[in-house]
């Protein structure tokens, strides 16, 4: 059945008609998901999860049509090789982003009208009786907003509320600008009656500490307002409960989190030992990184070194202070681990290692790290992120530095201490655990609590957070559960994370909403999206050479149908979907599609044996004939044609008789049942991957890899799979594949072992409805 399937159309939701014309989505979808399932003969076998995060909505599910498999891609060799614009474009965002991660230093956020607020009341230590810092003052005289407020673009009433009580108690108490004052006790008394609606898992750190000292010196300073609402008296209750928790002594014995938030006891300043606290100071003189609580400790004792972290803070950032400073741990771990989720990592290699090398430095096996380095105080969110990005990257770290973060009911808090659960720390904590290697048994019982947590939030619809403010929080933590890591092609992942990426509009949560751009960066998502389109792009040119391939060697007439031919592209180019290897993708695709044609013929043990005597007389004729086989099994004749342009086209060295080698002992295996597939996909993709050194075959580790590999991929194939068995395999090639040693293969030729591995993965624990739904959105559904 023929029909075209291309035209430009409107998408719901998108505006206006795509710029690359595509398969319109509705004569796509069920066509697909009908022929996933000959994947693989295992669909549920992996996991208990069916991929319901990327499960398609309604608008996908009510199309119809059975076309897919049979789309030309018209015009797009115009499309690649006509927007000399876009390769402009995407040049300048690299070279950009470049010089962001090169110059990385104690870390980039925005302003906190809360912090700069307390550093502005403090006063001249020299006796002079006016502000010490009178700059902060001018700062917050002109980012007053137009209602009246300080805070964040975002209007959440917590953030504006203390912002704005903050900024107005240093005004008024050094008497200036009372035209803005009487603005921002306009706003005061016109919001604070919203806090009694608010979400509490939008309250800023410590806010209940934090807010009713404000609120007192405000009372002090005769700013009216109204002080008798319901949520008001709810904070206060909450802070009476905090203050009969606090452990006095221990707090002015060893750092704790109180040190950020200080400032929050300034009503009660007399029960603060001084002499105790200062020796808990960080190296660079704050306490425990934080501008408020910092000027709160000057204000009490006149340290020097709280002042010339103050003043340092204050210079750098022109008058305004940050709630945090440094964080320079935080921007590199979390940097990184976009730009590896956003799919365009592989620009910026040599940054990431550097960036990657700055963390290492600071990590402790013991204690994980912070978000800045030389702290005193480790989190859970700083410590799995930089387990992660820092294992994934190659770097020697131990879970050991999870151990202190677990209580003695299996939980796992934030900080010691901790009382509630952030989701997004979880989710953090949930990513590290699946890097895990075989026994350790900390990561085993994070996976597990984590994945409770996570799996219960959602099924409440509570996947809220209490430290970040970001576009989809709820897909983002979906996907994860849905799609084990081992699981994840890369082309799906950064699909989806680039629709759940917030770029700038991202707001975090600490004692105020504050930005941090390295992290956010609307540049990042901007690369991401041309690249992705540019590379789907590439992908549908290299779909229609495919199609033209198959109908050449007459694969049809052997059972092969598109669908089936598609399914095999797809695996490759969301597994391997660089520009540069190409040559890799198509060479995978085919190789499946015709191993998928062979092993659909149905032989008898007789017609196999003459199927691989012509194949041995086949090789024999290629060496006398010069590269002709000259056998009469078109099939056959396929596999030698097809391997002679793959060693032609992808490799500046000869691999044609290796490329045979590897179809000789897949023969032999098929032939008495044996399942070679992974196997051949590797040395394939080995084979074409384009180094002129010769692909170390006998070296111990590639050995090791490649018996690992072909032992999951086996599993994986069974109708039945003990899921324990392959844990266990998988978490030993992960260890295999990232671990670094002397006279080590290279990383790249390590990679294609756990590509082959995670692409069987996938094909056994997704449905096919899922399946189907990703190579709409992969290949064929352009991103705007």
């Amino acid at each position: 059945m023929s029909m075209t399937l291309f035209a430009s159309v409107t998408r719901p939701g998108l505006p206006g008609p795509t710029a690359l014309r595509f398969p319109e989505t509705r004569h796509l979808f069920h066509s697909v998901t009908a022929f996933a399932a000959s994947f693989s003969p295992s669909k549920s076998s992996v996991g208990s999860s069916q991929c319901n995060a990327t499960t398609p909505p309604a608008e996908y599910k009510e199309y119809t049509g059975n076309d897919l498999a049979k789309t030309t891609v018209d015009g797009i060799e115009k499309d690649i090789h006509s927007n000399k614009g876009l390769s402009d474009k995407t040049r300048e965002l690299v070279m950009s982003i470049r010089s962001i991660l090169r110059t990385m230093e104690e870390g980039e956020i925005s302003m906190s009208p809360y912090d700069t607020a307390w550093v502005a009341m403090v006063e001249d230590i020299d006796g002079g009786g006016g502000p010490h810092f009178p700059s902060t003052l001018d700062w917050i005289s002109s980012n007053q907003l137009a209602d009246g407020s300080w805070g964040d673009p975002i209007f959440l009433v917590y953030d504006r509320l203390i912002n704005t009580f903050a900024c107005v108690i240093a005004l008024t108490s050094w008497k200036m600008h009372p035209d803005k004052c009487d603005k921002a006790i306009s706003f005061i008394r016109e919001n604070m009656y919203k806090l009694d609606d608010e979400k509490e898992e939008r309250m800023p750190i410590g806010f209940e500490m934090t807010f009713p000292p404000l609120v007192e010196k405000a009372k002090r300073l005769n700013i009216n307002f109204p002080d008798d609402s319901p949520g008001l008296r709810k904070i206060y209750a909450q802070r009476d409960l905090k203050f009969k928790r606090i452990p006095w002594d221990k707090m002015h014995t060893v750092p704790t989190t109180l040190l950020y938030s200080l400032e929050g006891m300034a009503l009660e300043a007399d029960v603060l030992d001084w002499q105790k606290l200062l020796k808990l100071q960080s190296p660079d003189g704050s306490l425990f990184y934080s501008p408020a609580s910092t000027a709160f400790a000057l204000q009490q004792t006149g340290d020097h070194n709280c002042l010339q972290y103050l003043l340092k803070l204050v210079q750098t950032f022109n008058g305004g202070v940050p709630n945090l400073y440094p964080l320079d741990l935080y921007e590199r771990s979390w940097a990184v681990d976009r730009l590896q989720r956003l799919g365009i990592s592989r620009f910026f290699e040599p940054q990431i290692e550097e960036c990657m090398k700055y963390v290492h430095r600071y990590w402790s096996n013991k204690n994980g790290v912070y978000a800045a380095r030389h702290s005193d105080i480790q989190d859970i969110d700083d410590t799995s992120m930089g387990f992660r990005v820092l294992r994934l990257n190659g770097f020697d770290v131990s879970p050991d530095a999870f151990k202190q973060f677990e209580d003695d009911d299996g939980e796992f808090l934030c900080f010691i201490g901790q009382t509630n659960h952030s989701v997004s720390a979880t989710y953090n904590l949930y990513r590290a655990s699946q890097v895990m290697f075989p026994g350790e048994e900390i990561l085993q019982r994070a996976k597990k609590f984590s994945t409770k947590f996570l799996q219960d939030k959602r099924a409440e619809n509570e996947l809220l957070d209490k430290w970040v403010i970001t576009k989809d929080l709820p897909g983002e933590v979906g996907y994860a559960l849905d799609v084990p890591w081992y699981a994840s092609l890369p082309r799906v992942e950064a699909r989806f994370y680039i629709e759940q990426y917030g770029g700038e509009d991202v707001a975090w949560i600490g004692k105020v909403l504050f930005r941090a751009p390295n992290v956010n960066n609307d540049n990042y998502l901007e690369l991401a999206k041309l690249d992705y389109n540019d590379c789907q792009a590439l992908h549908q040119h290299e779909w229609k050479n495919i199609q033209q391939w198959y109908k050449s060697c007459g694969l049809r007439g052997f059972g092969l149908g598109e669908e089936s031919l598609l399914l095999a592209y797809y695996i490759a180019a969301a597994s391997v979907f660089e520009p540069e290897k190409s040559g890799e993708r198509l060479a995978w695709a085919k190789t499946a599609a015709l191993v998928k044609t062979i092993t659909s013929q149905k032989l008898t043990k007789d017609q196999k044996h003459d199927f691989i005597r012509e194949f041995e007389q086949g090789s024999i004729l290629e060496n006398a004939n010069g590269g002709r086989c000259g056998t009469s099994n078109k099939l056959v004749e396929t596999i030698f044609t097809t391997v002679h342009k793959m060693s032609l086209e992808t490799s500046s060295r000869d691999i044609h008789h290796q490329l045979l080698h590897a179809w000789r002992k897949w023969v032999v295996a098929w032939e008495v049942g044996g399942d070679g597939d992974a196997e051949l996909f590797v040395q394939t993709l080995n084979l074409t991957g384009g180094s002129s050194e010769p692909t170390p075959f006998c070296h111990p580790k590639y050995q090791q890899l490649l018996e690992v590999t072909t032992r999951i991929c086996h599993q994986l194939r069974k109708s039945t799979v003990k899921e324990i068995q392959v844990e266990s395999d998988m978490q030993e090639l992960v260890k295999l594949v990232v671990t670094k040693s002397s006279g080590d293969l290279d990383s790249d030729i390590k990679q294609k072992f756990l590509t082959i591995a995670r692409s069987f993965y996938y094909a056994a624990h997704c449905s096919t409805e899922a399946i189907g739904f990703h190579i709409v959105k992969v290949l064929f559904e352009r991103l705007v």
